[in-house]
Parts: structure tokens; sequence; C-alpha cells
């Protein structure tokens, strides 16, 4: 066959590109086909490693996606070069470019390098903890081979050789559940040591996560009450001897006059940089007890430059506006005297005088005895130097804009700069159409995302930063359709399962700091319905987005846990309220334990009934219809694991759970008991009512959206579900009413205030003016996955969108509308237009992918790879050359 055919592209080793310091010794390995291939018949990989090259020889087989290849693992250190050539019904390709991976430290007794400590006596107070530099030198020598910096910290560390920093990665090792896992970075160091020289490493590493403020509390000292360093420095030389340069004795420390945390930000004294003080022997500390890891991720990085709009003078400071919420930092030039000291506050939104107030972030924890900060503060004390930079590194803050108070000048846009700051998540999606709200709501939504990707899904960039389980649940669709999410999921995952309890119950957050686990002020919080759910949910949705199966059978063990948990919480025990002998589906209804319930809707329950109340009310008609949701998700993870008896089993659990709760919830007229949006929603999208029975109670949910003056009245859980139900209930008019909705409760409604991310409420500002609640939760911008899915059409019907429909649902109210996903198989596009006629459609499908496509009016055809034009007929039309 000749090799005419072109190369596979997109090459990925696990969910990296190129990755190094990887702790899989046998990679699944991934490409996209050549355009053109209709499909794959076979393929061969080319590997060249340390004992030459080799070759799988031609492998049968159509999987092109989390391929686990018949190559021999890797050894610790070992670098493996690897290529493809694909074999189609249309011939072979050619060669595809290089791709590599090389493994990190994959045993233990790897490691030399001990745990070492700041000489720090007594730690100053936590909030404006000085960062530590730790010092070593290395001998002259000649340059390596190569040289791997591997490293990690308790707390965040940056390093240095020679006074150049050491990659480009942010807020390194990055956040995880740190008495289990404790991520572990490698570095390519071989340019920075190629002279044949004395070597200065350098590292710094502030409280971060590890000892700073975290979490809801903005508690300290959780994780441990001193910082800490481990490296290995490994040095190859061109005849294979490896020397390493390892911390323990012999390194040496210093506090320096940079004041760090996470939360409350930063002080750089500019004016007297480096150490503070007599540089100390460390303290060498051990052994940690967490296992060492890799990332599945991409690391943090600085990912874009903002310049600032506008610079207005407002009472003593300068408000710089940089015209879009998010998540990071500023890089300020321009410093003015010597020996000033400038202050910088972050805050999302402005007061009624144009003033940045920071009255929405306060944490509110009535519990404590003291009111919390904002932070979100940084100073910067001004040196001689007049060329100066000031970028504070060592915290995030969620923001638009900025107060500078101190300049003895006028600030000019150019002089200041947000930096963006999120994991370096790959795009992969899009979308637009004629209504530039409706394109403004989608993008504000992506920025929250991006604004809260920051190493773990957070709720919000500034008050809390947690992980929380049920935000993420809810918008992992989305997220998977706008960007490679595949590693960042099954990171934050791994925190989530790690910290299960014994009794299957799940944290509401991951990671979960010591503070607020059980037996902390809200350890009660946990095993809640909808959020320890994300335990089935996100696997599954994970695996319909990316084709990984692995990451089914990893949740596999605590899924069936938290299962077993909420059956036996089911058919044990009883609701209080709950009168006379138990009737024959009680043993069904989850009705005990905490749960949050809907959470949120525009009048929220919690608010109505106050906390006390809110805790004894019953919630089973939410926590039983996740326990139907879950357990047939379960079934459907099974049959893809082949575990057919547990897909037996737990199918028809969760069907007898869908009788008990329309036993329960649905009245003689067969209608939904209580009568809300929520529940409604929930009994179509999650099938607990018969199929005779879905039109009465899709029409009891029109009817309460026109009751409500065509607004919504759904919570946190079923607001992503409202408009896929409507639509699919035939009431797709009705859906796009409420998405166009620009009164109170609506998301245009944020649009047309000025939101450039998502509100955690729908009235992002108060009567008088003031911000209220986070200007930055995504979980509400999960409505834009209904542009994806229902307005552009684009829906998966296999894992990995291997097989995927087209099925646009028009509005007269538009035009036009475009989406495009970049799935693990290649580019997907639809594009619809209206024409004097009707509507075109265009559809690109990728190579070795099958697309339904259902035009508006017109009947299922099925295409392969190409680009497909329908005209106003609903019938396929060549696309001219």
């Amino acid at each position: 066959m000749a090799d005419d055919l072109g190369t596979p592209t997109r090459l990925r080793t696990e969910h990296l590109q190129d990755p190094i310091g990887i702790d899989e010794p046998a990679p699944r390995l991934s490409w996209v086909l050549p355009a053109g291939a209709s499909r794959q018949d076979a393929y061969e990989i080319e590997t060249r490693r340390r004992g030459g090259v080799a070759t799988t020889g031609l492998v049968r087989s159509a999987e092109s996606v989390l391929v686990h290849p018949p190559i021999p693992p890797a050894a610790s250190r070992e670098r493996v070069g690897w290529r493809v050539r694909v074999y189609t019904p249309e011939g072979r390709s050619a060669w595809s470019a290089w791709a590599s991976w090389e493994c990190g430290l994959l045993h233990a007794s790897d490691w030399t390098a001990r745990w070492i400590e700041p000489a720090e006596e007594d730690p100053v107070a936590p909030g404006s903890r000085p960062t530590h530099w730790f010092r070593t030198v290395l001998p002259a020598s000649r340059g390596p081979a190569s040289a791997r910096l591997r490293i990690t910290a308790h707390g965040i560390y940056e390093a240095w050789i020679d006074g150049r920093r050491v990659g480009d990665a942010e807020l390194t090792p990055g956040y995880t559940q740190y008495d289990r896992r404790l991520q572990v970075q490698t570095f390519d160091v071989t340019d920075l040591l190629a002279a044949e020289a004395e070597h200065v490493v350098e590292v710094e590493v502030s409280d971060g996560w590890w000892r700073g403020q975290v979490g809801l509390f903005h508690a300290t000292d959780q994780w441990g009450a001193r910082t800490g360093l481990l490296a290995q420095l490994e040095l190859t030389d061109a005849d294979g001897t490896l020397r390493t340069v390892v911390t323990g004795d012999g390194w040496t420390s210093a506090p320096s006059r940079h004041l760090a945390d996470l939360i409350e930000g930063e002080t750089l004294d500019l004016a007297r940089p480096g150490p503070r003080g007599a540089r100390r022997p460390v303290a060498v500390a051990g052994h940690g007890v967490a296992d060492l890891v890799a990332s599945p991720a991409p690391p943090v990085r600085r990912v874009q430059d903002l310049p600032a709009r506008s610079v207005r003078r407002v009472g003593t400071g300068q408000v710089v506006d940089f015209g879009q919420n998010g998540n990071g930092w500023v890089r300020l030039r321009g410093l003015g005297a010597a020996g000033s000291r400038l202050t910088l506050t972050y805050g999302e939104a402005l007061d009624p005088s144009g003033d940045v107030t920071q009255v929405n972030i306060v944490p509110d924890v009535p519990m404590l005895p003291h009111p919390l900060s904002a932070g979100q503060v940084d100073h910067v004390l001004v040196g001689d130097d007049q060329d100066a930079v000031a970028e504070p590194r060592h915290s995030t803050k969620g923001f638009r804009y900025v107060r500078v108070e101190g300049l003895d000048h006028e600030l000019a846009t150019g002089d200041i700069t947000a930096v963006v700051v999120h994991t370096d998540l790959e795009p992969r999606g899009t979308f637009s159409c004629s209504d530039e709200r409706l394109d403004r709501l989608h993008e504000a939504a992506v920025w929250s995302f991006r604004g809260n990707a920051c190493d773990i899904p957070t709720d919000c960039p500034t008050r809390e930063r947690a992980g929380w389980s049920g935000d993420w649940q809810l918008f992992l669709p989305t997220a998977a359709f706008l960007f490679d999410v595949g590693g960042f999921a099954l990171k934050w995952l791994r925190d989530f399962v790690v910290h299960q309890d014994a009794d299957g119950a799940l944290a509401s957050t991951a990671p979960e700091p010591p503070f607020e686990g059980a037996g902390g002020p809200v350890g009660m919080m946990r095993g809640s319905a909808g959020w320890g759910d994300a335990i089935a949910i996100l696997p599954w949705e994970q695996h319909l987005a990316t084709g990984d199966v692995d990451v089914l059978a990893e949740a596999w063990p605590a899924l069936e846990r938290w299962l077993e948990r909420a059956m036996t919480a089911a058919r044990d025990h009883r609701h209080p309220t709950r009168e006379g002998a138990p009737l024959d589906h009680e043993p069904y209804l989850w009705d005990t334990g905490f749960a949050f319930g809907e959470w949120l809707e525009p009048e929220p329950e919690v608010e109505r009934l106050g906390f006390p109340a809110f805790l004894a009310a019953d919630k089973s008609d939410v926590a039983t219809a996740y326990l139907r949701h879950s357990t047939r998700l379960a079934a459907r993870i099974a049959t893809a694991l082949g575990r057919d008896e547990d897909a037996s089993r737990y199918a028809a659990y969760s069907e007898r759970v869908a009788v008990a709760w329309a036993t329960e919830f649905v009245g003689a007229d067969g209608l939904v008991l209580p009568a809300n949006q929520a529940n409604c929603v929930r009994a179509l999208a999650f099938d607990l009512v018969p199929a005779a029975a879905r039109a009465a109670i899709a029409a009891q949910l029109a009817d309460l959206v026109r009751d409500a003056g065509g607004h919504l009245t759904t919570g946190f859980l079923s607001t992503p579900l409202l408009l896929p139900v409507l639509a699919d209930a035939g009431l797709a008019e009705l859906a796009y009413d409420l998405l166009l909705q620009d009164s109170w409760p609506s998301w245009l409604g944020m649009i047309d205030a000025g939101a450039t991310t998502i509100w955690e409420r729908w009235q992002g500002y108060d009567a008088d003016g003031m911000p209220s609640q986070s200007h930055n939760h995504y979980s509400k911008g999960a409505v834009i996955g209904f542009l994806h899915r229902y307005t552009a059409g684009i829906r998966p019907l296999e894992p990995g969108y291997r097989r995927f429909a087209v099925r646009p649902v028009p509005t007269a109210r538009l035009d036009r509308a475009e989406a495009t996903h970049d799935s693990p198989y290649g580019r997907i596009r639809s594009a619809w237009r209206r024409t004097p006629t009707g509507i075109l459609l265009e559809v690109e499908v990728p190579p070795g992918a099958t697309c339904e496509v259902t035009p508006p009016g017109g009947a299922t055809v099925v295409v392969g790879v190409g680009t497909h034009r329908f005209g106003e007929s609903g019938t396929p039309e060549p696309r001219p050359a």
C-alpha cells in the first residue's frame, strides 16, 4: 500500500503531550487518524528507547483512543519515543511525527532525597509568614548529557538554578489530599547545567495550601505546621553514569522578606530582596507520609495577559478595570519612588462610588468568634531599581478590578497587566450564534470555568476556593466539550476517592482540608445526595466525553461503597416524621442523613426555613431521585466493564427505586408532589415515572414555568437539566423563552447587568447597588451545554464521540448557530443558518467516526468522514470542492 494517506496527528500519552516524569510505565496512547480515513483497521507503533528501535508489528484494531499497545513497560527514568502509522480502507498512512514519554521514579527505593524543613524555631503568625529560601551549591563539573530535577514541597515552591527559573509551572506542586497524595514535578534542566562551572540551586517555598489559609474557614496549619522541600537532581553523563544531588544534610535555608499567603495575599520587598538574616543548616525531617505521584493533568500556568482597559482615580487610590473577571494576579511596572509602599486590593465588583469593594467575597461564617478577612491584598515595598517589576506569584486572586494606592504618579494602562492563571487546558469547543447576548453568556461561562480551573475545579476563586463535588458533577459535561479535561478530571477524582470514609460516605469537597472533615464544625455535611453521587456521574460523563474505560474501573470500588451506604440508609432508616408501619415502597426511599437538597433556589429553602429546620427537613424527593440515577449509571458502568451480574443487580434495584419515587411523589392525578419545577425536571431527566406519565408531568412543568411568569424556580441541582428536559418533551420554544429571559432570575439578566463570569446568585447586586455573593461561580453556566447539544445539536452517542449525533433544535429567534468540538477522533462541526427558503446545515465528521444527522424537519441520515451539506429539504447535497 502506498504511503499517500497523510499521517496520524495529535499524539498523546495518557492525557498529556510528551510528558516527562509520569508514573505509569505502560501508558495508554492516542492519535487522530489522517484526514480522509474512513476508519482504522490496524495500527503499527515504532518505539525508540535504550535498547534500540522496536515495532509492535501490525496490530489488528480499530482503537485509536487511549490504546493499551503491546509495548514492554518502561523503567524508572526511561524515555520512550514513539510514532504510529495506521492501515485504513483508503490505504496505509505515513509514519506520524515522533512523540515521547519519560517515566519518573516508579519505586520508593529510587528516592534517596530526604525531606528538609527550614531553620525556623517558632513559625510566625499565619497570614503574613515569610517564604523560605533553600539553597545548595553544586561544585564545578562537566555538563551532563541530560539532567532532571524531581521536586515537590509542603507548600508552594519555585526552583531556580543560577538565578534562572526552572520551568513555567505555577503553584507547584499543586493541591491534593496531602495526607494521602502529593504530586511531584520533573523538569528537564539540562540546558541550565550545561556550563562546566559551579551551580547554585535555590528553591523558594511559601505556605500555599499546605499551611496557609484554606477553605471556608480560612483555617491554617491544616496539613502541617512547617513547610518542607524534597528534591532530587539527577545528572546523567554521556556514558550513562548517574550523579545525584539530593535534599538533606548540606542544604541551608533562610527566611525572606517576601510574605505570602494563598488567600490573604503577599508583601514583596523589592527594596531589600533576598534572604532576611543568615543562612542556617536545614532540619532533616525524614520521610513524608503521602504517596508521591505524578499529575495526570497539565500544570497551572500563566496562560494569558489582559491589558488594563481603564484607570480612574477614586479617592486616594487608582482603580484599574481589566474588563474581564478572572483568576490570577497582576504585573506592575513603573513603581515610583524608592521607599514607597504600594497597596493593591483586588475585587470582582465596584461599589456605587466606583471604588473596588470586597463586600461580596468576605466569608460569612457566623459560627466563628471573629470575622474573616476577604484577603486578596498585595503590598509592594519599592526599591531603587526603576525597572523593577512587581508580580506576586505565590497567591491567586479572583478579580476584574484592582485599586492601587501609594503611587506618586498617575498610573498608565500600559503599566499594569492582569495575568490569567489556571490549569493549562487545551481548548476543544466553540460556539457562536446570531444573538450577541447568547455569545456573551457563552463567553462568561467559559471564563467562569477558566477562573475556577486552578489545579482543582473550585466553586469560586475568592472566598472558599474549594473543590465542591456538586459543582463539578453539574459542569463536567460542559467543561469536557470546551476543554480537554481528561487528566484534570482524573486528578480531582483520585483525591475524591482516596478520602472516602469507611462507611462509604464521600466528602463534599476534594481535597478536603482536615478542619472541614469528619469531626470538624461542618463534618456532618458529608455524604449528601447529588454531591456524593459525583462518584457515579463524573466517571460516566468522563467516559462519554473521552472514551476512557479505565476511569470507570478506577472509580468502581468507591462507587460500590457509596451505593451500599445509600441503599442501607434507604432500607434500614426512616425519617422521623414518618408514622405508622412502613409502606412497601419505603425501603427504597432515601430520607435520612445530611442532604443539601435542591440547594440555592432563587428563594433558597435554607434561608426560608433557617438552618436547623433545613437540616431536619425530609429531602427524600431529591435523595431518592439520585439513588435512582446513580444505580442506573452503575448498571451502565458495570456493563462497560463486563460486570454483567452487577449490571443486572443495579438495573433491577434502580427500577424499584423509580417505582418507589413515583409511589411517594406522584399523586392520583398523575402530577408530581411537591409540585415544583425541580421535581418535575428530575422526574423526566432520571426516568422516575412510567412512560405514560411523562406527557402530563411535562405539561405540569410548563405550567409551573408559566405560573412563575416565564421564569425558572429551580435550584443548584436541576437548573442544568431544565432546558434539555423541556426540549426533549417537545417544549423547545419554552426552553428558549427561559434561556432568553432577561428579568430576574435569568442568565441574560446577569449579562445585561455587565457580568463577564457567572454569578453565584441570580441577583448579583442588592437594591443599594452593592455586589452580593461570589461573581464567579461556574455551576449556573452549565446552561451553555444546551447551546452545544441542542441549539447546535452535537451529542455523543458512543463514548468519545466515535458515533455522535447532530440534531439541531433551532428557534425562530436565531438566524444562525455554529459549534465545533475537537473530539478524541478530530474536529466535529455543526453550523446552520436560515435562508429565504429554510435552514441550511453543514456537518463535519472526523476520520474514524460516524454521525447521525437529523436536519430540522428532515429524516435522519448516517454519514461518515468529511463535510456534508443539507439543504432546506433536509437531504444531503454534495459540497463543492
